[in-house]
């Protein structure tokens, strides 16, 4: 049998195996709130231009709404032989409301169809993920504000490096979950153009009202070219980039959390609600939440690179190949959810073990270069010259197995003469910390500061 939607030009029906390859309604189904959406804004735009019958345009409204119902009821079935969602729902349409259902594919395709639907989803993807990344930094925000003063160890190549403070560490997420939300907002502001009565490639004959479409379906406007309009992608490689550079940053954050909390650093505990057990050894802890939000920004990254290689050789316009756009970034977008809602309650959970980590962030001569600072402030000394005179300090301390603080004024001045006993007040990884007062430091009255204004800035968000 032909396929009654489109077999006019077609006497057989197709093969089994083209059958299996064709059809997209095993995942394209997650459509169909945005496929309905812009069914409706077609109809009743196309009976204000007096293309269809008020009637007609009434009943194909009535017909979806209740097909909606259907859908989020569980109660509708859908088929392979039909494809596609948009056939899906054409189909069903026509067993409610009868010939009046043919009409609603008047001066449309399902070319400019699935990019309406698709840009429609990935618009309200990036909606809710912004959401959830702002919990995200709100949860990040208040642990800085909490742990403003808790001294830690910052690290350069994973060795010590200077004395920072916990809340300062939270705060760079913060920063970083912030570029990704306006990679996001960047996002969103380019794709949110209407392709919806472009048609096939071509656009249209019939007086259509591409402005009245736009604005029912929320776009700023249409789109200005119908080849481009079709057989565009862009909004999905770039919303799918902004999640893989996204979930490099979960990724990143994740890797710590494995690290903090292994036997060897202790800097965090977490929970058993983030944490799982070992089938055969009882002492074992794992941070299996973390690890798993790791290895998720392979799907997401994956993705990416997927439908870019997919869309690198494809002339204009619509070719079939771009059915292989959804799958994946389905799957990426639902990955990063994921991630994003695992690693904030992973930062609700987790606690820093201070005496840890103060004890961490004065190992490995974190304050030479407070050490250095001195020299050039108080003995005029070259920061060149004090940086030699410093490491000559620490490789005494180095050699006695002893931190900075113990070693003597007289081991000090056997360097450097001119040294005085006032050296020691800036060795401290209190004082470290707290004498990092320039903009962005990790100084506690610093953090706090930032740690408020984030929160201020996040509340008002929530509010708007």
């Amino acid at each position: 049998m032909s396929n009654s939607m489109w077999g006019g030009r077609f006497s057989e029906g197709p093969a089994a195996i083209m059958e299996e390859i064709n059809a997209s309604i095993g995942f394209d189904q997650k459509l169909y709130r945005q496929d309905i959406a812009g069914s409706k804004a077609h109809a009743a735009m196309l009976a204000r231009q007096g293309i269809i019958a008020a009637d007609d345009a009434e009943k194909i409204a009535a017909g979806l709404d209740a097909i909606l119902r259907e859908i989020e009821a569980g109660e509708f079935k859908f088929s392979r032989a039909l494809e596609d969602i948009h056939l899906n729902i054409e189909s069903r349409l026509k067993e409610l409301i009868g010939d009046a259902a043919g009409r609603l594919h008047t001066a449309r395709s399902r070319n400019d169809q699935v990019a309406t639907d698709f840009k429609l989803w990935v618009r309200d993807t990036i909606d809710a993920m912004d959401a959830a990344l702002r919990e995200l930094q709100v949860a990040l925000a208040d642990k800085a504000f909490e742990h403003a003063g808790q001294v830690m160890p910052g690290f350069t190549h994973l060795q010590s490096a200077q004395p920072v403070t916990f809340g300062h560490h939270m705060l760079a997420y913060v920063e970083m979950i912030g570029r990704d939300r306006g990679r996001f907002q960047d996002a969103r502001r380019r794709l949110n153009e209407n392709p919806l009565g472009a048609a096939a490639l071509a656009g249209t004959s019939f007086p259509i009202d591409r402005f009245q479409t736009s604005a029912s379906l929320g776009f700023d406007r249409p789109t200005a070219n119908s080849l481009d309009s079709v057989s565009d992608r862009d909004f999905v490689i770039e919303a799918l980039a902004a999640a893989s550079l996204c979930a490099i940053h979960l990724s990143r954050f994740a890797e710590e959390i494995v690290i903090w909390s292994s036997a060897q650093f202790r800097f965090i505990k977490l929970s058993d609600k983030f944490t799982t057990g070992s089938s055969i050894m009882p002492q074992k802890r794992n941070p299996d939440a973390a690890e798993l939000v790791r290895a998720k920004t392979g799907r997401i990254i994956g993705a990416q690179t997927a439908l870019q290689i997919v869309m690198k050789g494809l002339p204009l316009a619509y070719q079939k190949d771009m059915q292989e756009d959804k799958e994946q970034a389905f799957d990426a977008f639902e990955s990063l959810e994921l991630a994003i809602a695992a690693t904030t309650g992973m930062v609700l959970d987790m606690e820093p073990e201070a005496a840890t980590l103060k004890k961490a962030a004065g190992s490995g001569f974190a304050t030479a270069t407070d050490l250095a600072d001195w020299l050039v402030r108080e003995l005029n000394m070259p920061f060149r010259d004090a940086h030699h005179v410093t490491g000559r300090i620490v490789a005494i301390a180095s050699e006695r197995g002893v931190e900075l603080t113990k070693v003597t004024l007289d081991e000090m001045q056997a360097v450097h003469p001119a040294i005085t006993e006032a050296v020691y007040s800036v060795l401290t990884v209190d004082k470290s910390v707290r004498s990092r007062t320039s903009y962005g430091g990790t100084s506690p009255k610093n953090v706090r500061s930032q740690a408020k204004r984030w929160q201020r800035a996040l509340a008002r968000e929530a509010k708007a």
